[in-house]
């Protein structure tokens, strides 16, 4: 049997649902799916300058799974 999920903390939702180039078309193929949390690790760590572990604390998750969602997120 699987470990339950926890639910991870997340500061607010984007205000902007959609991020790219402005010159080209709104094609779907154009487009990066990006989930909430790896938004918040991104902005956790980029924006804010927190350490991963700091990140973990605040969004109620074990740093290693902070580090494979920044780096997922990092590389879309």
């Amino acid at each position: 049997m699987p470990r339950p999920m926890k639910w991870r903390k997340v500061c607010c939702l984007p205000e902007i649902n959609k991020f790219g180039p402005l010159d080209t078309s709104a094609k779907a193929e154009n487009y990066v799916i990006m989930t909430v949390d790896e938004y918040e690790t991104i902005r956790l760590i980029d924006l804010e300058g927190f350490t991963q572990e700091e990140c973990a604390t605040k969004m109620n998750v074990a740093r290693s799974t902070v580090q494979g969602i920044y780096n997922e997120a990092r590389k879309k």
